[in-house]
């Protein structure tokens, strides 16, 4: 029988932050609501029986001609630019994504409601364009950000590369929330683990064997007292026939670990393998999956999350393992990761 209960006594800390987070969060002069203060129990990126994407963009023409004179005239400035810079980036971004890579890397955006405005006019100028998730609960309560063809054009006159095409804008719900997520989980890491150095977007590993080329949903590289530890996230969600869609990637990131040497995709040690679930029922679900299809992976510990776990404050009690307890039945423990290995 496939029995598992939870261990909470195993939790100790080694993703802490000692710093206190930059806290410039005012929103037209109301504080912006913290991570740690968000109530909801139903992550916004989980995926929802219906549910559509429905454009919320601009219609209509909008020359370049027009986007040099509204530059011209200091109505559209260096930090639209940014803006424009980071959803090229992410690729699909919510305002309150924007806002806070924006305030890690110390741009003055002012507020949120600043923010929404300099959005909204890079949604009348097409130089982005905007999405809602609407179902029979009715719509979501943010919108997803993108490119739109006059921002390809203002990127590529910058000299910065822009591989956005019109049809990716078509991408399914499925897909833009596993960015939404994998966005998430950078975000988190960025602003609260002290360790954090660099992340990947979509880092992009190769399985041998197959020679398919396999791009997880964000990378994250923390480094401690000269010790190196890369983290590969892949976000699952509950999608049409995810199970199976789920299997087929994780025999391939299979076929990468038992067959990794250093350096292999950029890699000077194997990266920790972490699979993002929508809540704690689905993480169990995907364990089940790993466990039922033979997926383990040979001297590698698979760890789990779950979206809202990345808005506590620090993220020492974020990632998960499943182990066997002395009657065989498998349980859930907080784990301890060990920067220093």
């Amino acid at each position: 029988m496939f029995t598992i209960y939870r261990d909470y006594f195993n939790k100790r800390i080694s993703l802490g932050n000692k710093r206190k987070p930059k806290n410039n969060n005012l929103v037209g002069g109301i504080k912006m609501v913290e991570d740690e203060k968000i109530k909801t129990k139903v992550s916004p990126f989980a995926m929802k029986e219906g549910e559509i994407k429905t454009f919320d963009g601009k219609d209509g023409y909008v020359s370049i001609n027009q986007i040099i004179h509204r530059m011209n005239l200091g109505h559209i400035t260096e930090i639209h630019l940014k803006i424009l810079e980071l959803v090229n980036e992410f690729e699909f971004m919510t305002s309150r994504q924007i806002y806070q890579i924006l305030v890690h890397r110390d741009i003055d955006v002012k507020s949120q409601d600043k923010l929404n405005n300099k959005l909204e006019q890079l949604i009348k100028t097409k130089i982005l364009t905007r999405y809602y998730f609407s179902s029979e609960d009715g719509k979501c309560i943010y919108r997803v950000y993108c490119l739109e063809k006059m921002g390809k054009y203002l990127l590529n006159s910058r000299n910065i590369e822009c591989k956005w095409q019109p049809t990716d804008n078509t991408k399914p719900v499925s897909m833009i929330k596993k960015r939404l997520a994998g966005n998430q989980i950078i975000i988190a890491y960025m602003r609260k683990v002290q360790a954090f150095d660099s992340y990947k977007v979509k880092p992009a590993i190769t399985a041998k064997k197959s020679g398919k080329i396999l791009k997880a949903n964000a990378g994250v590289r923390l480094i401690k007292r000269g010790i190196t530890i890369d983290f590969l996230f892949e976000v699952v969600r509950r999608e049409e026939e995810w199970e199976t869609k789920f299997e087929e990637r994780m025999r391939l990131y299979k076929e990468f670990y038992e067959n990794f040497v250093q350096f292999d995709s950029g890699y000077e040690k194997a990266p920790q393998f972490i699979l993002v679930a929508e809540d704690d029922k689905h993480m169990v679900e995907i364990f089940k999956i790993i466990v039922t299809k033979k997926l383990e992976i040979p001297n590698l510990k698979i760890y789990f999350t779950q979206d809202l776990s990345q808005n506590t404050t620090t993220l020492d009690k974020s990632l998960i393992e499943f182990v066997t307890d002395e009657n065989g039945k498998y349980k859930m423990n907080n784990v301890e990761v060990k920067l220093l290995g």
